[in-house]
């Protein structure tokens, strides 16, 4: 078993991912080096206070919330739970434009790029 199969350890999604959202995730995936975990975070700035953060990433720290949503490995450091919790993550594909959505009920409040928010 890898090492970040022996990490994750089973927990109720505190995020999850439409079937879009995994389907792009697993693209990611497919082209990393090694295997990957998708960690989702909170970073303080943006025009509304926070920005979702995005990553594909190769460790699962101790302290890491950890779960699958749509067959995806998915961490959330602790700060970051608590304002992800419920979170709906989405892919969307436009002549627009084409990238990740994001649906928080805990947000009071976003900017128009829809990647920060306020709580």
């Amino acid at each position: 078993m890898s090492e970040i199969a022996e990490a994750m350890r089973s927990a109720e999604p505190i995020v999850t991912l439409t079937a879009e959202a995994a389907a792009k995730v697993r693209e990611f995936q497919a082209g990393a080096d090694a295997e990957t975990v998708l960690r989702v975070s909170v970073i303080p700035g943006g025009c509304s206070g926070f920005e979702y953060g995005l990553d594909m990433d190769t460790a699962v720290r101790e302290d890491d919330f950890t779960f699958e949503s749509e067959g995806v490995p998915v961490v959330i450091d602790p700060f970051s739970a608590q304002y992800l919790a419920g979170l709906s993550i989405g892919y969307h594909s436009s002549f627009q434009g084409t990238g990740f959505t994001f649906e928080n009920p805990n947000a009071t409040g976003s900017c128009g790029c829809g990647t920060s928010f306020a709580v």
